[in-house]
């Protein structure tokens, strides 16, 4: 028997089964000065895309979607890297392995985008979210049925949540000014992969428009 499928991007973001999945909004990836920038990262699209986030976020607040803020989480002495992880981030491009710290400054979220109270945190040692967390708990636990997924880069930890949460039964929507990568190219290639084998791609406006008038406080109702 065929199952019942959300099929439009209004019906797919309904905010009650909606978590709004912002990645590695962080300073050592978003503020000059500060990690990928000393490694020669251009972070000019980067920032460009945080008042977009900034706008997307306060309307899954007021809509009650599910925000769920993902930064990466680097342990000190190398207890969250195995050998292939470390040779490999040792030779990424415009990157290293003292990223995002444990307890560092590098590692907090930047001001705009501050976790608020009632939203999840969730911190990671690989790419993918889903990846040795309890996201997937948190999110079955709160009945969501897609992530839009957001943040940096689009072709490394973006693509790899995304992969992963579609791999893990969740529609995607990824909004095109809501993601960015140091490489426009491998940013926009990636986007090509959201929209031919794994969801929606659209854009915040989009999505703010799909949640206008909707509001999910109350019980998460199942699709």
């Amino acid at each position: 028997m065929e199952p019942v499928m959300l099929k439009d991007l209004r019906e797919r973001v309904a905010p009650q089964h909606t978590a709004l999945l912002i990645v590695d909004m962080q300073v050592d990836f978003c503020v000059d000065g500060a990690g990928t920038a000393r490694a020669g990262r251009d972070l000019s699209r980067t920032k460009a895309i945080i008042p977009n986030l900034v706008k997307l976020r306060d309307a899954a607040s007021a809509a009650g979607a599910l925000v769920v803020h993902v930064g990466f989480w680097t342990l000190e002495e190398h207890l969250s890297d195995g050998g292939p992880w470390l040779a490999q981030r040792r030779r990424s491009t415009f990157s290293g392995d003292k990223l995002a710290m444990e307890n560092s400054k590098g590692a907090e979220f930047i001001p705009e985008l501050s976790p608020k109270k009632g939203e999840v945190q969730i911190r990671k040692h690989r790419y993918s979210a889903f990846q040795g967390t309890d996201l997937d708990m948190i999110l079955r636990a709160n009945e969501i049925k897609t992530c839009i997924v957001t943040g940096v880069s689009t072709n490394v930890c973006v693509e790899s949540t995304f992969r992963a949460a579609f791999e893990h039964g969740y529609y995607i929507a990824v909004p095109s000014d809501g993601t960015a990568s140091w490489s426009k190219e491998l940013g926009e290639a990636t986007l090509q992969n959201v929209t031919h084998r794994f969801g929606l791609l659209t854009n915040v406006d989009e999505i703010v428009d799909a949640w206008r008038g909707q509001n999910a406080f109350g019980p998460r109702a199942a699709a």
